[in-house]
């Protein structure tokens, strides 16, 4: 089974701080996404490769009223942190189903966008992240139908190696992992947590 990552999450509690620990493990600044309209977010990126991408997202004060807690839990986190990623799947409502049907609930699927700064909205389809059953090491799915992937117009911060993860229940997540066709082997851990290895012009990273 092979890991279809599509993106990685890290929060932050303001967007600038995000940005500014990413530049310090990468050695390259994200750039300024833009706002999840209605969700209370926003968001800076960098390109992993040519489909993969890190997404810095944080509490956007541009948006106060929207209701809390805020979807992917942004407004959780004290101090920046990788929490949570995107997997690849062209065919969510079929994953959904079947994940549903072996007890699994990924939620609904629904529709997303973001307003890039140039003007251009971006759009897609997503599995329900506030679903989130593993708490975040069992990633959300993401399809991007026509829109262009986000990692193809963005600047490098370095490729993509892997992923691991750990959880205090891995037997327990491991299960969910093969419902939904999933080879990360999740690992026994005091709490969640996920580990990014990222390869820099000066060597490997690990983002966590």
């Amino acid at each position: 089974m092979s890991l279809p990552v599509d993106h990685l999450i890290y929060a932050a509690p303001t967007l600038e701080s995000g940005m500014d620990t990413i530049e310090a493990l990468l050695g390259a600044r994200p750039v300024y996404g833009g706002q999840h309209q209605g969700r209370g977010t926003h968001n800076a990126l960098l390109s992993l490769g040519p489909d993969v991408y890190l997404e810095v997202i944080a509490p956007d004060p541009a948006q106060s009223e929207v209701p809390r807690p805020l979807w992917i839990a942004a407004d959780s986190v004290t101090a920046p942190r990788l929490i949570y990623w995107a997997a690849k799947s062209n065919n969510l409502e079929a994953l959904v189903e079947k994940a549903r049907g072996q007890g699994l609930e990924l939620g609904q699927v629904s529709s997303g966008n973001r307003s890039r700064p140039d003007g251009q909205l971006l759009h897609w389809k997503l599995t329900d992240p506030r679903a989130n059953p593993a708490d975040g090491i069992l990633p959300f799915f993401i399809d991007w139908e026509d829109t262009p992937h986000p990692a193809r117009s963005l600047p490098r911060g370095g490729a993509f190696v892997s992923l691991e993860a750990r959880h205090p229940e891995p037997e327990s997540v491991n299960a969910m992992m093969q419902v939904v066709g999933l080879g990360l082997n999740v690992q026994h851990g005091q709490e969640p947590a996920l580990f990014a290895r990222i390869q820099t012009p000066t060597g490997v990273v690990v983002v966590t």
